[in-house]
């Protein structure tokens, strides 16, 4: 990606809103980028630098219309109008993880390819990746988005290489195509577009104002590791009862398999073909999510906890934290023990 737009002049910036547009990035990314070059200089009395960014919002049609939660936007441009930009960004849309949008709309998909064929740089910020997705773009390259997406893409863009873990994902060594991870990760989107195009000074001076923060810790310590899969097994579902209720206990795998009736290398082909782990990995899993509660809800140490889940060797459990979660259990109170808690 370019760090300068052609000429030394602002960066032509195209927003996409359409119904399902989440209000917050939309207008969070249009403020940060409008801002880039002036807001920190007025706040410390520094002289005001060059415009950065020229922002404008494009739209279906060019009339006032709603986006999520009946926030007004009125949009600058049409895609009648064939709008070019050197960037264009589609922001979070709200969208459920079992909706589909493949041919919901299919003049904006036409339109961001013609934008990628002309040479902008095409960017998304949380579910506003499924919309690059139809375009076929992302089709063989790595891809990020919300977490609770993963489902949604591997059923409807299996040939996307997704993954939830990064706050950004890189489709190509030249930048042309960057996806940004779950909501807020517009914040890493916005603060990458002013470090390329305005320097890592003024992406710092922004992040300061603004109280930004780089997610240099991706997505996974937001990621819940235990989700619903629904599946038709019913004797898996028994087994996931058990663990449940005895998930804190010693031998729990072979006491589970004597339980059922059945070889643990027979419960452990039933866990793969239904939930696509192995037993041991469910119960760590289950076991990680028990601690993160406790950090989050109680003062008690992390030796004390380690114990409760069923880790007496609390360094075992901190390594294992750190895999499965990304950071350890005092980085992740330190995160998510708030006020009132």
């Amino acid at each position: 990606m370019s760090g300068t737009a052609p000429g030394n002049r602002p960066v032509e910036v195209l927003l996409l809103a359409i119904p399902e547009t989440a209000g917050s990035a939309l207008y969070g990314l249009f403020d940060v980028l409008s801002a880039t070059g002036s807001v920190w200089q007025e706040l410390t009395r520094e002289p005001v630098a060059r415009r950065a960014f020229r922002p404008r919002i494009v739209a279906p049609s060019a009339g006032l219309f709603e986006v999520g939660h009946g926030i007004p936007v009125q949009p600058h441009l049409s895609i009648d109008d064939d709008p070019r930009a050197d960037v264009v960004i589609v922001p979070e849309i709200w969208l459920g993880p079992d909706t589909s949008i493949s041919g919901r709309y299919p003049d904006i998909v036409d339109w961001l390819r013609r934008c990628w064929r002309r040479g902008s740089n095409l960017c998304s910020a949380c579910s506003g990746a499924i919309l690059l997705a139809e375009t076929g773009l992302l089709n063989g390259c790595e891809a990020t988005s919300h977490w609770g997406y993963q489902d949604l893409f591997r059923r409807d863009y299996p040939k996307v290489r997704f993954r939830p873990e990064p706050n950004l994902a890189f489709a190509d060594p030249a930048g042309r195509v960057v996806t940004a991870g779950g909501t807020t990760s517009w914040h890493d989107l916005a603060l990458y577009l002013v470090a390329r195009y305005a320097g890592p000074a003024e992406a710092r001076r922004l992040a300061k104002v603004y109280l930004l923060k780089w997610h240099d810790e991706g997505q996974l310590p937001w990621t819940p590791l235990l989700r619903r899969s629904p599946h038709n097994d019913a004797l898996v579902r028994r087994a996931q009862d058990w663990l449940q209720r005895h998930q804190r206990e010693d031998g729990a795998i072979g006491r589970l398999a004597e339980s059922l009736g059945i070889a643990e290398r027979t419960l452990g082909r039933r866990f793969r073909a239904a939930l696509g782990c192995s037993p041991q990995a469910y119960l760590q899993d289950l076991r990680i999510e028990a601690a993160k509660r406790l950090l989050e809800e109680s003062g008690s140490s992390v030796e004390a906890i380690s114990a409760e889940v069923g880790y007496e060797d609390a360094s075992y459990f901190r390594r294992l934290f750190r895999r499965r979660v990304g950071i350890g259990p005092a980085d992740y109170r330190r995160m998510f023990k708030l006020p009132g808690a």
